[in-house]
């Protein structure tokens, strides 16, 4: 028995829906931010302070930060809890050496810088300065990096590809922070061979994304040295952008097309990272 025109019709129509539905059940969708992580981040706030005769504390979070609800309401708690850690900490430590001493409270102060996005990460550089006693204080910079499709944080190595061989990139690193020593009076270069200012190791180094010249693209990677990383505390810090063309050729596939085209400023970018 042939189908009437009606039936055929509604056969081809069904078939159809099914294979729609059958593609939509194989696109990976991106979790939605729930409904609390929204509220908090709308009515949130970007900035902490605390102050005891034991220690001074702060936060600073970019605006930006709240167009991811779930990062920025679990990043805001957890700083927070952190830094409550610290001088209750402080507290102790005061307390333990004799209460009342000439330095002053211990300080702590953790600002994010501007983001830099592109269709599926959000990037953006952590700087923590301490002082707890010593010499001198220290600052830390480390990388903030959100996948905005999957909604959750990686780490620096999650950019590159299982088992890429990262040499190349190591020695392109290596050059342009002897080429950023150069302009810095009395800086040591470094060496593949030198027992205490060696070439840095990608594993061991924090990274963010670089603003680029194409529209939401990176257009490179931003390497965060701190001071000791590769020369004495009075160097300072060395935060060293390389074009995405250094390394393309070694991103993971989920994130090779979230790079193109050139960072809008190659070198030692470090004057133009530190906290304001």
């Amino acid at each position: 028995m042939i189908p009437s025109r009606t039936a055929r019709i509604l056969l081809v129509t069904v078939a159809v829906a099914a294979s729609l539905a059958a593609c939509q059940r194989n696109e990976k969708k991106a979790p939605e931010a729930s409904e609390a992580a929204v509220a908090v981040a709308a009515e949130g706030p970007l900035t902490y302070e605390s102050a005891t005769p034991w220690a001074k504390v702060s936060l600073t979070l970019p605006e930006t930060i709240k167009t991811q609800p779930e990062l920025y309401a679990s990043l805001y708690r957890q700083e927070v809890a952190d830094l409550a850690k610290y001088a209750e900490g402080a507290q102790a430590d005061r307390t333990e050496a004799g209460g009342d001493s000439a330095m002053g409270p211990y300080e702590k102060t953790i600002v994010y810088g501007d983001p830099v996005q592109t269709g599926r990460l959000f990037s953006a550089m952590r700087t923590d300065f301490d002082y707890s006693g010593g010499a001198h204080p220290n600052t830390v910079a480390t990388a903030l990096l959100w996948d905005k499709t999957e909604r959750r944080r990686i780490t620096p190595a999650d950019l590159f590809a299982k088992g890429a061989d990262t040499t190349a990139l190591e020695r392109s690193l290596c050059a342009a922070v002897n080429t950023a020593k150069k302009a810095r009076p009395g800086a040591q270069p470094l060496s593949t061979k030198a027992d205490t200012w060696s070439c840095p190791r990608l594993k061991d180094v924090a990274m963010v994304l670089a603003p680029g010249a194409t529209a939401g693209k990176a257009g490179g990677l931003t390497f965060l040295l701190d001071a000791y990383a590769v020369g004495p505390y009075a160097e300072g810090a060395y935060y060293i952008t390389l074009p995405a063309s250094a390394f393309q050729g070694l991103l993971a596939p989920a994130y090779a097309a979230e790079f193109g085209g050139q960072p809008l400023k190659a070198g030692d970018v470090t004057n133009d990272l530190r906290p304001k």
